[in-house]
């Protein structure tokens, strides 16, 4: 359903009076979400998460020069399809309540997105129904404003807007944190819904555990870069390959509860060779030298010289 391939973000920012720099966010990012699958996508603050899905969703900033290549559908997404498929064949979960209308009643906004989409007033009206009781919302909750309705409800909200879309591809951004863990897990029991009937999922999240329960793969994020892509029973498993993904699993307190030392470094200030060179374990002269390939090792794509020989060792 979407392919995105050695995706680079670059923006044109001014550094001091009137002297531009170019700055690359993004590099040589890669991703693939089929019908029917949630592929969660995790990492550090800053790690290209959420400019993946406005990159995908074409609304990235005018100062941005973006290279590599999208396809939906088997077709590339310019920025003219993507304006004429958001919304409708690719919808947007957003990461704060906050993005619904506060002056505007909850049950006319979610019927407002039908209509974009091209359903009439009464078919709206009939969409909306079947969606909030569909997600456990009272037929009076559409009268309701934003302010009168609890967190967990506003997700569902939220949610309501993307299934109302009838999009064939979700992106979910970040749409559990702060919340109550039995609304968190109600939350991701209506992503992986989605998937089940036939839907791509895109997960955006900091929750490693989180993601795991609903997840078919998990994408791990480092520093504008897709360093893996795991099965999501590679974590508990112990297959996962590399050492940034291991990392993040063993700091997690039910784990080892061992933080990562260092930092993810910055945009304007990256090593030429490996972006995890100067925090890896398994570092070598090699790894300083150039990028590694993002290549197929045990099943799965990673970004590492070291996986197979670090694997053959233990």
């Amino acid at each position: 359903m979407l392919s995105v391939r050695n995706l680079s973000v670059t923006f044109t920012m001014y550094d001091r009076g009137l002297a531009q720099k170019q700055l690359t966010v993004i590099t040589e990012l890669d991703l693939q979400v089929r019908a029917g699958q949630v592929v969660a996508v995790v990492g550090a603050s800053g790690s290209g998460k959420s400019l993946l899905a406005h990159a995908v969703l074409g609304i990235l900033p005018d100062n941005a020069q973006v290279s590599g290549t999208i396809l939906f559908q088997g077709k590339p997404l310019t920025s003219q399809r993507s304006q004429a498929l958001r919304g409708k064949e690719i919808a947007l979960i957003p990461q704060s309540v906050g993005y619904l209308d506060p002056l505007m009643q909850v049950g006319k906004q979610v019927s407002r997105v039908a209509q974009v989409c091209g359903l009439s007033k009464r078919q709206a009206r009939r969409a909306v129904d079947r969606t909030f009781e569909r997600y456990t919302l009272g037929p009076e909750v559409k009268q309701y404003y934003p302010f009168q309705i609890s967190g967990g409800m506003a997700r569902r909200v939220l949610v309501s807007t993307a299934v109302v879309s009838q999009a064939d591809l979700i992106i979910a951004d970040e749409p559990t944190p702060g919340l109550h863990p039995t609304v968190v897990k109600e939350t991701l029991n209506h992503l992986r819904e989605l998937a089940d009937e036939g839907k791509g999922v895109i997960l955006i999240t900091h929750d490693i555990e989180a993601a795991l329960q609903i997840a078919d793969q998990v994408a791990v994020f480092y520093a504008g870069t897709t360093v893996e892509i795991a099965a999501a029973t590679d974590f508990p498993n112990g297959k996962i390959r590399h050492p940034y993904t291991q990392a993040l699993w063993r700091s997690l307190p039910q784990n080892e509860f061992i933080p990562i030392p260092g930092s993810q470094p910055s945009p304007d200030a990256l090593p030429d060779g490996c972006l995890f060179s100067d925090r890896c374990p398994w570092v070598t002269e090699a790894c300083h030298i150039e990028r590694p390939p993002f290549r197929q090792v045990r099943g799965a794509p990673v970004r590492c010289i070291h996986v197979e020989e670090r694997h053959v060792s233990r």
